[in-house]
């Protein structure tokens, strides 16, 4: 049994081979996805995926990369969160590496992804690139330990880690820790408490070798999870059995 922590079905690179990806999933192991949100426009074609799949879990939130929809606000997020297959808000967080100049805005929409988990009890799922100091230290003036949630496709060296574990996150490890460079990232995956790791695609993007550059989809998290397997020196069952008892655990689901 595994679990992909984070990837984006609605995506059109997965949904024009929905039922390849889905077999695949069953063929690995991968009994269970969350497909999270990155657009409130795009949500509801997520929460049908859901609705339809019982396998299949959702978040809502708006990616920090997009600067020009409207503002979100809390009461916006917190109403599409009752829906019983919303598990998670997010992704949020602060994106310095593909936007630059004023990103004041950016840092408003993450903290209103935080409020409204505090508001509806929901873990965060957070995204942060480029700006690991401003994101945790909004983390901090927000509160949002009170809810935790995930350092998703974390890519930041341990420091970093050891602060997101303090207030009670969870780190996600995606295809970039099968990278060959990736050699602080590996570090960082040997060190974090097993009870706090989880494994992750964000396919479409970023499959993990050995299908680097190729369309990447929720059944290669298998890869992922051998890679830290092999890094921490247990078995892939290990591995497998406590990222889906941590997924239960943070997103109160299963």
């Amino acid at each position: 049994m595994l679990v992909d922590s984070h990837c984006h079905l609605d995506f059109p690179e997965l949904v024009s081979q929905f039922d390849a990806v889905l077999a695949l999933m069953q063929g690995n192991g991968v009994t269970h996805a969350l497909s999270v949100s990155v657009t409130l426009e795009d949500f509801p074609k997520i929460r049908a995926i859901a609705e339809t799949y019982p396998h299949i879990f959702a978040s809502v939130g708006v990616h920090p990369d997009y600067a020009d929809l409207p503002v979100v606000s809390v009461e916006q997020l917190t109403a599409l969160a009752t829906h019983p297959k919303v598990v998670a808000i997010g992704e949020t967080g602060l994106d310095y590496f593909r936007l630059k100049g004023d990103l004041g805005w950016q840092r408003d929409r993450f903290r209103t992804h935080i409020r409204a988990a505090r508001a509806c009890g929901k873990p965060l799922i957070i995204h942060t690139r480029s700006a690991a100091d401003d994101t945790l230290r909004l983390m901090r003036e927000e509160n949002a330990s009170e809810v935790a949630g995930v350092m998703h496709c974390f890519t930041e060296n341990w420091d970093v880690a050891e602060a997101a574990l303090e207030m009670g996150f969870y780190i996600s490890f995606s295809g970039i820790v099968t990278f060959k460079n990736a050699k602080t990232l590996k570090e960082v995956a040997q060190k974090v408490p097993l009870e706090r790791l989880l494994v992750e695609t964000d396919s479409p993007y970023l499959a993990p070798v050995p299908h680097r550059g190729k369309t990447n989809q929720p059944g290669f998290v298998l890869h992922v999870a051998e890679e830290i397997s092999r890094l921490r020196g247990i078995s892939v069952n290990e591995v497998c059995t406590a990222t889906t008892e941590n997924f239960q655990r943070l997103f109160r689901c299963l």
